[in-house]
C-alpha cells in the first residue's frame, strides 16, 4: 500500500493529480492510502458515541460518506450521503447541504484514509460553518458493533 501524508497532497489542489498519476501507473486506487491528521482546524472531531449523539441531538444533520463506491458498498452508516471527496465541491455540497449553516458530519474508511479529511477542507472552503468529523471512520464504526446498511 502507497501511503502520503494529507498535507503533502492537499496542497494547491494536488491531490488528484497524484491520485490520477498513480492510477495511470498500475496502482489501484483502493491500494492509495493517504494518512488522516490528528486535528482539522475549525472542525469537532467525534468518535463513533459522538456520531450517534449528534444525530440524536441535531435535527436534520447530514452525514456524509467521503468513500469511493466500491468502499461504501462493503456497508454504510445508515442515513448517510455517498459524497466521494474525488466528486466533492462547492456544487455538489450544495445539494446535498444547501444551507451552509446546516450541521454536516464527514466519515471514510478510518485514520489511514484521508478522504473525509479532505472533503471536510473543501466545505470550510465552501462556507461551511457547522463541521463535525468522524475520524475514526466506518472501521471504528463496525469494530463497536455499531448497525450499518450493507447493499
Amino acid at each position: 500500500m502507497k501511503a502520503f501524508g494529507l498535507e503533502s497532497v492537499m496542497r494547491g489542489g494536488v491531490y488528484k493529480v497524484v491520485l490520477l498519476l498513480l492510477v495511470s501507473i498500475g496502482v489501484e486506487a483502493s491500494e492509495i492510502e493517504i494518512k488522516s491528521p490528528e486535528h482539522i482546524a475549525g472542525v469537532t472531531k467525534v468518535g463513533a458515541e459522538g456520531v450517534i449523539e449528534l444525530i440524536e441531538r441535531i435535527e436534520n444533520i447530514v452525514l456524509v460518506d467521503s468513500r469511493i463506491p466500491g468502499d461504501r458498498q462493503k456497508g454504510y452508516i445508515e442515513s448517510s450521503v455517498s459524497l466521494p471527496d474525488t466528486k466533492t465541491n462547492c456544487k455538489t455540497l450544495s445539494k446535498i447541504i444547501p444551507k451552509k449553516s446546516r450541521a454536516a458530519l464527514f466519515y471514510c474508511n478510518g485514520i489511514k484514509c484521508g478522504r473525509s479529511a479532505i472533503a471536510i477542507e473543501i466545505a470550510k472552503k465552501c462556507g461551511y460553518k457547522e463541521l463535525y468529523w468522524f475520524r475514526g471512520g466506518f472501521e471504528v464504526w463496525i469494530k463497536k458493533g455499531f448497525p450499518f446498511i450493507k447493499q
